[in-house]
């Protein structure tokens, strides 16, 4: 019998400020990636959404901030098996500006329960998701 997969578009912000990285920390009803470990805010593209509303959304969603401009870097595809479900996720890189503003995770009940500027210096691939870690790289930034 052949397994169903599901398909997700994503779209993702990179933002950083001095030596620091955007993250927001998964929560238990992650669809995809891992609960705990530190992720893009971003995420899912509603149907009929184009990829930056959704972008704008999610940013403001996970970390109460206001999207000024965003550029695609690129795009990567994932597959991962999660809470009986298989995934085919492709994931849209923005390199972002955003709004200066206090930190808050404005939806409750969803797959990020944590947001905050990380450090990069000390950043260590075991807490980040594959999405993140793909993001250091795309912006030169190697861990």
């Amino acid at each position: 019998m052949t397994e169903h997969v599901r398909s997700r578009v994503s779209a993702y912000a990179i933002a950083t400020t001095q030596d620091r990285l955007l993250l927001t920390r998964l929560s238990d009803s992650s669809p995809v990636f891992e609960p705990g470990l530190w992720h893009l805010p971003g995420g899912g593209i509603d149907p009929g959404e184009q990829p930056r509303e959704a972008l704008e959304r999610e940013l403001y969603e996970e970390t109460g901030l206001e999207l000024l401009d965003a550029r695609l870097v690129d795009a990567r595809a994932y597959t991962a098996h999660r809470l009986g479900v298989s995934w085919n996720l492709v994931g849209l890189f923005y390199r972002v500006d955003l709004a200066p503003g206090p930190l808050a995770v404005t939806k409750e009940d969803d797959s990020t329960c944590a947001v905050n500027w990380i450090p990069l210096p000390g950043l260590k691939e075991s807490v980040l998701s594959p999405a993140a870690i793909d993001a250091l790289r795309m912006i030169g930034i190697g861990i």
